[in-house]
């Protein structure tokens, strides 16, 4: 499963974004000698999060922009130079959500196949070796050891199987129309369980609006980082930086402070910060990183206050939970382009499944609005992610639908499908744990004991 986070996915801005995670859903091959064996949904876990860079500072606050109901809450400039887990508990909640990602997706295709009569063989979440594992009903479901997505597997090609070949109900003896719905029931389960999300926000807690204010804040400062050191306190806002007034909000402030942090290792930066009614200057002097960039142990977000908006009736619930629903989805489908046009910068923002859960735990301990966002956004980015026509997607498996269709019902050859899917899938793993090595070396943790 792969989700890019990018700028406009949780966030709603160019410089902002979250995870987006593409399922993929091919047939792949369980077998080391690449002979056919089970057929898979396989869904890839990777992640395009967009962070502001940092200071060692990471947005906690999320914002939400472009709502008709006001400046939706959107998850802002999260760090670049390190990430921080925080407390297990907010950690906890995080993996939960990504979790029930996976399973609702997954869940998708397989009611798809087992609601039409299609013979299904496996339920898994995570790849690799198997954790855990029970039978029912001649369905194997399994938790294993790579959290990496998940897939559902079908015996279409499996010989250890007893079902005949030419068996009806095999999913690839099935018409063209049953396949589509069972490839893209995955993406339908994310689509509704992101709109039950914000619905339940609605319902529960209220939508977040906010009213900007200059400059940004700093709701956390480390203890014994440079900017304890300097002077720095909770609660301040920095309204300028070096002299040069930040903007009001919007994505620049946050990144603004970022880069020039960033920029001035063991160099004087000078602040201008808003305490209480005083306004005053700071000097701080940023302590370098171990890859030369510029740290003062701060967290960071835009300066705003939050609001709610509590629906009057069941159906202003409704009329809200779409708006912000197709808010929040169009901020994923600008995010998505902006990837993809500016894909040389934009790729090394691209995270797995450790910073995806970084930024669920800093969402989680920021205030629970933050996690109804970060889950419906996830869902929405894994939906949108997994439309597109690549191997190890499903839309991967939908463009190959649409050429049979196109050849008059006739299927390429098995072993060109085999080659496209495997070589998909090799490469989305590949980058699975390449993501998964490189987070987890930006872990606030990790990077100390370095």
């Amino acid at each position: 499963m792969l989700i890019s986070l990018s700028s406009s996915s949780l966030l709603p801005s160019p410089s902002s974004s979250l995870p987006r995670f593409s399922n993929s859903k091919l047939p792949i091959l369980e077998s080391s000698s690449l002979k056919p064996k089970t057929t898979h949904f396989f869904k890839p876990l990777s992640s395009s999060l967009c962070y502001s860079s940092n200071l060692n500072s990471h947005s906690k606050t999320p914002l939400f922009t472009g709502c008709p109901l006001g400046k939706r809450l959107d998850f802002r400039s999260w760090a670049v130079s390190g990430f921080d887990l925080g407390n297990f508990e907010s950690v906890l909640e995080a993996v939960g959500v990504l979790t029930a990602i996976i399973v609702v997706h997954e869940s998708g295709h397989f009611l798809a196949a087992y609601l039409q009569g299609i013979h299904v063989s496996k339920f898994a979440v995570g790849f690799g070796p198997i954790l855990a594992k029970f039978n029912a009903r001649n369905v194997e479901y399994s938790i294993r050891a790579f959290p990496l997505g998940g897939f559902v597997g079908f015996p279409d090609n499996d010989p250890e199987s007893d079902i005949p070949v030419d068996d009806e109900n095999l999913l690839k003896n099935r018409p063209i129309l049953d396949r589509t719905i069972v490839i893209s029931a995955g993406v339908i389960a994310n689509i509704i369980f992101a709109y039950a999300i914000i619905l339940a926000q609605v319902l529960s807690v209220g939508l977040p609006v906010q009213e900007a204010f200059p400059g940004v804040l700093v709701p956390e400062v480390r203890a014994f980082s440079a900017a304890s050191r300097d002077g720095l306190l909770p609660g301040d806002v920095i309204l300028a930086v070096n002299g040069a007034n930040l903007p009001k909000t919007g994505p620049n402030a946050v990144s603004e402070v970022v880069d020039v942090i960033k920029s001035s290792p063991n160099k004087n930066v000078l602040l201008k910060v808003e305490r209480g009614e005083r306004n005053f200057e700071i000097g701080v002097t940023p302590d370098e990183s171990f890859d030369g960039t510029g740290k003062i142990g701060v967290q960071l977000s835009n300066n705003v206050k939050i609001t709610k908006v509590i629906a009057k009736n069941i159906f202003e619930a409704f009329n809200f939970a779409g708006e912000e629903f197709w808010g929040l989805s169009s901020n994923v489908v600008d995010s998505l382009k902006q990837t993809f046009s500016n894909f040389s910068q934009s790729a090394s923002k691209v995270s797995g499944p450790v910073a995806i859960i970084a930024v669920g735990a800093e969402v989680a301990r920021s205030n629970i609005d933050g996690l109804y966002q970060f889950a419906a956004v996830l869902n929405i980015n894994l939906a949108v992610i997994n439309l597109l026509p690549l191997p190890a997607l499903d839309g991967g498996s939908l463009a190959f639908i649409l050429i049979e269709a196109a050849r008059g019902g006739r299927k390429l050859p098995l072993e060109i499908e085999q080659r496209i899917m495997s070589s998909g899938i090799v490469l989305v793993i590949t980058l699975g744990f390449f993501l998964i090595v490189r987070d987890t070396l930006n872990l606030d943790f990790i990077k100390d004991m370095l």
